[in-house]
């Protein structure tokens, strides 16, 4: 198997719209969270969210590019283009066929397909349609997108698997690279699901935060008053390259990706599996696929939506994989960005990435009174970021549906 490294990272997000940019935000504990804007919430019971902000897509998209994409494309092009730039890569040296992308979206283009069928139904009399309605929408189209715009010609599709798509992306990616099947990968995950149909759909699930009062405070994971997870929007993307051919151009290299894996639960539709044996399995896996043992983990990224049953049954699983390590400290970055739904694994990968080349852990914000039913012997990073020497990073992602999917980076060498 070939060694897979990241050698480019790009992020559009609630805490900024370029790495950087999301990085300081993050380690300085700055919540995303503000009164909706992209739509009248005068009738729905969630007024709040974590919305990207000034973003203009005209830095690295063209008006044809704009014009035919959806905003969950946008913030996939945009991302993608950040972290292209970042690698170094020149494309132009290289056989188009040994690159390719392989994308994430939990909802696809939810906007255009929104706004169109409102449309028509307030046009029934003279039904119209755009005529970019179905490429806009279908969520195979930030991938082609990002093709097109780079002319990457190798392995090319979408990934689905809810809010586990981000990971499930990034180890698509891994496989195809580790089996010799392309050089290059450009992966991540995009979503733009702040609309009226999302925001009502997972409200009447009484799966999201009414703190509409105190929005700023609303994610807040393992707080004994959490009452739900707080909608997000963005990009997360990561350039994956083949090692050797990394090494053989003088890339810089962020970290390896060194483990990654999924399982099911076989449960519930939207629940966890209450002993979490699908998240303590795909964990095990990956730590397994990494060479790496329980002790070996800094820092954990946990899936952790400040849902009040998903929390818990998620650290119940990591204190009984990880058995009271004292090795092992773990940070809520959902608590800052909100959930990004399909895109939350890709950005909180770059977290993990960063954590390991700053030798810094992000917070947990918002957390007041640790929730009692809480594990006592998982070590929660909160208030502010700690400075740690980090070999090892383990990011979880689950989704509705059962879906699992960890992710273990490690300190290049």
């Amino acid at each position: 198997m070939k060694r897979v490294v990241i050698t480019g990272l790009g992020a559009v997000t609630p805490l900024g719209n370029n790495v950087e940019e999301f990085w300081q935000n993050s380690i300085n504990g700055v919540s995303g969270a503000n009164k909706i804007t992209h739509f009248d919430t005068e009738k729905f019971k969630v007024h709040f969210a974590c919305e990207v902000k000034n973003f203009d897509p005209k830095v690295y998209l063209n008006h044809n590019e704009i014009k035919r994409s959806d905003l969950f494309s946008q913030y996939a092009m945009y991302s993608s283009a950040e972290a292209i730039n970042d690698s170094g890569l020149e494309f132009e040296k290289m056989d188009p066929f040994d690159t390719g992308v392989i994308w994430g979206t939990g909802q696809g283009g939810m906007w255009t397909f929104e706004s169109e069928v409102m449309n028509f139904a307030a046009n029934d009399q003279n039904p119209r349609f755009n005529p970019f309605f179905v490429p806009k929408f279908i969520a195979n189209m930030a991938s082609g997108m990002i093709s097109m715009k780079f002319g990457l010609q190798g392995i090319n599709y979408t990934t689905i698997s809810a809010c586990a798509t981000g990971n499930t992306a990034l180890m698509d990616a891994f496989n195809y690279i580790r089996l010799g099947k392309a050089k290059v990968i450009i992966s991540g995950g995009s979503e733009a699901a702040i609309t009226p149909a999302s925001v009502g759909g997972f409200s009447v699930m009484k799966a999201m935060s009414t703190r509409n009062d105190d929005f700023a405070t609303a994610s807040r994971p393992y707080d004994e008053s959490r009452d739900g997870f707080v909608m997000g929007e963005g990009a997360g993307a990561l350039v994956l390259e083949e090692y050797e051919h990394a090494k053989a151009r003088g890339a810089k290299i962020y970290a390896e990706l060194a483990g990654a894996a999924m399982t099911a639960d076989a449960y519930h539709m939207t629940a966890p599996h209450p002993d979490g044996v699908g998240a303590i399995k795909a964990m095990q896996l990956a730590l397994h696929e990494a060479g790496a043992n329980v002790e070996d983990i800094d820092y954990l990224n946990p899936h952790a939506t400040s849902t009040p049953l998903g929390d818990l049954v998620e650290l119940k699983g990591i204190s009984k994989l990880f058995k009271g390590s004292k090795n092992l400290d773990l940070s809520a970055t959902k608590s800052m960005t909100g959930h990004l739904l399909g895109a939350a694994g890709a950005a909180e990968a770059i977290l993990s990435i960063k954590a390991i080349e700053k030798g810094i852990i992000p917070p947990t914000i918002n957390l007041h009174k640790i929730d009692e039913n809480i594990p006592k012997d998982v070590n929660i990073i909160f208030g502010e970021a700690k400075e740690k020497n980090i070999q090892f990073a383990l990011s979880n992602a689950f989704g509705f549906g059962g879906h699992n999917a960890t992710l273990v980076f490690k300190k290049f060498s």
